[in-house]
């Protein structure tokens, strides 16, 4: 796989049934942000959902998180034009691919 193939285990771009859907992921963004673990060491990123999704909407973040892990966005780009902060792409893409692997893991027990 070269740079340019960056590849997240998602269903959509795996086909793979065993793997997390993108709507999975967006369920576990609007959980989290909904309700933000406190007594996790993660629970930063729960925190910058809750206000990321609070500003934006879900619909912008689930648009922003299909972007970064089936069409291959890079994390600072996957906001253009859709008026928000490059470093939201960067705290979206890092939140949802940590819930990915959280999920994908959940699976594999």
């Amino acid at each position: 796989m070269t740079v340019d193939e960056a590849f997240y285990d998602v269903r959509e771009r795996t086909e793979n049934p065993a793997h997390a859907s993108v709507e999975d992921v967006c369920e576990l963004v609007r959980k989290r942000a909904q309700d933000p673990r406190d007594d996790h060491m993660n629970s930063h990123f729960d925190e910058a959902m809750a206000d990321i999704v609070e500003r934006h909407g879900i619909e912008t973040v689930q648009t922003v998180i299909r972007r970064i892990l089936v069409e291959h966005y890079p994390f600072r780009t996957a906001t253009v034009d859709l008026e928000m902060r490059n470093v939201d792409g960067v705290w979206i893409g890092t939140a949802a691919t940590g819930y990915l692997r959280e999920l994908n893991s959940e699976q594999d027990s």
